[in-house]
């Protein structure tokens, strides 16, 4: 005679299979693989961006002066057009303002909604364009106030640079390519370091200025920026060109492919750093702010060139596909 014994596992109870669904689902649709989760990052931006377009601030005269002030320092033919834009804006504020609103939550909603990531990511680079040109002047690039370190050269210019990196096809890096993502990535990293070399970045006390002005809201924040404005001061020439070398080693290494997961580790760190220093967190806190600013774009940027960036192990090289979709 034999005895068999059954032992049933215990169930989980319908709310935690529940719940363990919802995440399941939840992780396949919006991180499947790296292109995905960074398309899921980039829209959940551009909803920030539209919720912040809906403050007070921009409804009122405050907010064109800020836009106004773009056309300090530049070429007439920026000058004239920034202006005039704003002059638009502010005749019909409370329309076009909202509308500018809803056009960036609704790049937001599209490219979180799978089946319109292509329209949306579309729609993403014009209206990344017309922000960079009216909005952010260009990211001051034409005068002598464009600075790494508070932003430059713009914000939207990468939500551009990523959405065209992870645009859904058969090729990684998107519609760029990898060698086109590659000498994107240094293009931006030379610029970048090139403003550093500008007399009014390499002042004796530029850095100390910059961190001074950033915007803040918080109490730790502005102790932070005030302990590195005061370790900066009189040391802005040292600090141009350390930054400056860093710059153009970042860009230069990750084009030439040499130790480029290291280097984009490198660029993360940096922009963390500049985001908390010299931008406050993109000002979300004090009130006022159009986006989060540059910094939190260039880290997803550099974890979108990362997944291209090839693997060495046992050896044998391999290039993550995590950006093929």
């Amino acid at each position: 005679m034999s005895i068999s014994t059954t032992i049933d596992l215990p169930a989980l109870p319908d709310g935690k299979e529940s719940r363990a669904s919802v995440r399941s689902t939840a992780r396949a649709y919006f991180g499947s693989d790296m292109a995905r989760a960074i398309q899921t990052a980039l829209g959940l931006v551009w909803l920030l961006d539209g919720a912040l377009q809906f403050q007070s601030f921009m409804y009122g005269n405050g907010f064109i002066q800020m836009l106004k002030a773009g056309a300090a320092g530049q070429p007439h033919w920026i000058a004239s057009t920034v202006i005039w834009s704003a002059n638009v804006l502010h005749a019909h504020q409370l329309v076009l303002n909202t509308a500018f609103a809803l056009v960036q939550i609704a790049i937001g909603l599209g490219i979180l909604y799978r089946p319109t990531v292509k329209p949306a990511l579309a729609l993403s680079f014009f209206w990344a364009l017309v922000v960079w040109w009216s909005g952010e002047a260009f990211g001051l690039l034409f005068t002598n106030a464009a600075n790494a370190l508070t932003g430059a050269p713009g914000a939207v210019l990468i939500y551009a640079l990523i959405g065209m990196l992870v645009w859904p096809n058969a090729q990684p890096g998107g519609l760029l390519g990898v060698r086109g993502a590659r000498l994107a990535w240094a293009l931006v990293w030379v610029v970048m370091g090139g403003l550093w070399l500008l007399a009014a970045n390499s002042g004796a006390n530029a850095t100390t200025t910059l961190i001074n002005a950033a915007p803040s809201g918080m109490g730790w924040l502005t102790a932070t920026q005030h302990w590195f404005a005061n370790a900066a001061s009189g040391e802005g020439l040292p600090i141009a060109l350390t930054l400056a070398a860093l710059s153009f080693a970042i860009g230069i290494a990750v084009a030439r492919n040499w130790r480029a997961r290291s280097f984009l580790i490198a660029a993360i760190v940096l922009n963390i750093l500049y985001w908390l220093v010299g931008q406050g967190l993109g000002g979300i806190f004090q009130g006022g702010a159009t986006d989060p600013n540059a910094g939190p774009l260039f880290i997803l940027l550099a974890c979108a060139l990362y997944a291209l960036a090839p693997v060495t192990g046992g050896g044998v090289t391999r290039r993550s596909r995590g950006l093929v979709t």
